[in-house]
């Protein structure tokens, strides 16, 4: 008080020439009393302080509610293992997108995830060339579900891909990662009802997978908008630019917003392949806007398949194809022939030496086609046989053997076919027949990929094919379906799923 007194006296002696201070003066303060009532004061002993351990379990609660998938116990290569320690968690995602990633059995992001993801959460338009099998799907697939806002009722991404098999793949990929987001996608192809995609337009839609074709239809209708699509996709970038798709791919980004400041594009590019050619070159230079560039290919083929040849003549191929089925543990096979004709009979020779098989290719009917997809995902029959219909994208994790009746003409179509066994990084095996007239496109095909094709050994070691747990495979097989040799309990498919139905009681 005595301090407080001096200070007073001090204040009042103001020197010439200057101003006295006006006092100044503050509204009463309310005691603590008053501020909080008897009845909400607490003592100090009932407060609660967590530790930072504790509030960590706390925040870790939500995963143990997940409904997760039975853990995959396959052995994988450095495909996706060699990654750099990162994990979902550090990309800073929705919580409920971390849900669908979990529960959809994802554990750690593979190499490509890790590098694309979080680079295309910035914006970047991105240019991505990465193996066959190895997450590209799911690498554009979670920052595209991180930026959509699901009360925006509008179409804010477009995904495209060349075949109807991979949309319809694909859109189910997008609705098990989004599963918690309340987002609405919608697949269109070609083969199928525009008066379906219309009525299905009118409704919300957050992510639009299709084929160039059929969007394209509907963006010039005017049924869908993309006025307010921000994310512009392409998986099998070099397939859609070619001649088939590239001025149908022009056409449709038309219709997307267009940068205000003149600098860059009102949307931003992914675009994800194995190979890309000079085609992707021009359409990046065109189309991109300083692009981030992904370039995880030291070595073109997967270092799980490997890869064997057997001389054979034409009329003898099917005689070894029977032997290869009775030999080998086949938990589910892909058969490629060159031509549509060749598959159906194949198939049917197949089925007659009493094996469970499908075939499907491009002529048929789109229901036909979904059916054998679907029932072939499902682990319904063991053995499909189809044209270059099937060779991109298409991820079945059951799928061990892959045998091509019919050697490709090409490195890149041979590069996709073998692609379809060991998907991520998972073990399996290739298998081709080779005749007379085939030699030198196999050696020309060897040495374009920098890869060994070694004669088939009167043995094949299990181990670099066989699953030790066939219950760990992620699909909904049953025991008694796996292995071994003829199945003459089997019901008799004819080379297709009896009964077929329309699209519309296919459901995915």
């Amino acid at each position: 008080m005595r301090v407080l007194a001096k200070r007073a006296r001090e204040l009042q002696q103001v020197p010439a020439g200057r101003v006295r201070r006006r006092k100044a003066t503050f509204p009463p303060v309310a005691s603590s009393r008053a501020l909080c009532p008897p009845s909400t004061t607490y003592p100090a002993k009932h407060i609660k302080f967590f530790p930072t351990s504790k509030l960590h379990s706390m925040s870790e609660d939500w995963k143990a509610n997940l409904n997760l998938p039975k853990k995959d116990g396959r052995p994988q290569t450095d495909d996706v293992l060699a990654t750099k320690g990162n994990t979902f968690e550090s990309f800073h995602l929705k919580r409920e997108l971390l849900m669908g990633i979990f529960e959809a059995g994802f554990e750690k992001p593979s190499p490509i995830q890790e590098e694309a993801i979080p680079v295309a959460l910035m914006g970047r338009d991105i240019l991505a060339r990465a193996k066959n099998g190895t997450g590209k799907t799911a690498a554009f697939v979670i920052p595209t579900l991180e930026k959509l806002k699901p009360k925006v009722n509008k179409i804010q991404a477009l995904i495209l891909v060349p075949t109807r098999e991979l949309a319809l793949q694909t859109s189910q990929v997008v609705k098990t990662l989004g599963a918690h987001l309340g987002i609405q996608v919608m697949v269109t192809t070609g083969g199928t009802s525009l008066r379906d995609d219309i009525m299905r337009l009118h409704e919300p839609v957050h992510v639009l997978v299709g084929t160039p074709g059929r969007v394209l239809d509907l963006a010039s209708r005017k049924l869908a908008e993309f006025d307010e699509c921000r994310m512009f996709v392409m998986d099998e970038a070099d397939k859609m630019l070619s001649r088939e798709f590239k001025n149908i791919i022009e056409q449709i980004l038309k219709f997307f917003p267009q940068s205000s400041s003149g600098k860059g594009n009102g949307y931003q590019s992914l675009l994800f392949s194995a190979t890309f050619p000079l085609a992707v070159k021009s359409f990046m230079d065109q189309h991109l806007y300083k692009p981030y560039e992904i370039n995880l290919m030291d070595e073109l083929t997967l270092k799980g398949i490997t890869q064997y040849y057997a001389f054979v003549e034409e009329k003898q191929k099917l005689h070894c194809l029977n032997t290869l089925f009775s030999k080998l543990q086949i938990n589910q096979s892909i058969i490629f022939c060159n031509s549509t004709n060749r598959v159906e009979l194949l198939s049917k020779k197949i089925t007659e030496l009493d094996y469970s098989c499908y075939y499907s290719h491009a002529k048929m009917p789109q229901a036909a086609r979904n059916k054998v997809f679907h029932e072939f995902r499902q682990g319904k029959v063991r053995n499909l046989v189809c044209s270059d219909l099937l060779t991109r994208g298409i991820d079945i994790q059951a799928v061990n053997v892959v045998v091509n009746f019919d050697f490709p003409k090409t490195a890149e179509t041979y590069l996709h076919r073998i692609g379809r066994s060991g998907r991520f990084g998972h073990f399996g095996i290739a298998i081709n027949l080779i005749n007379w007239n085939d030699r030198f496109n196999l050696y020309k095909i060897e040495q374009e990929l920098g890869t060994e094709i070694k004669p088939i050994p009167a043995e094949i070691d299990k181990s670099l094919y066989v699953v030790g747990q066939p219950e760990s495979i992620p699909r909904p097989f049953k025991l008694d379906q796996l292995p071994n040799g003829k199945e003459r309990n089997h019901n008799r498919y004819n080379g297709q799923p009896t009964q077929p139905q329309t699209q519309k009681q296919v459901e995915y």
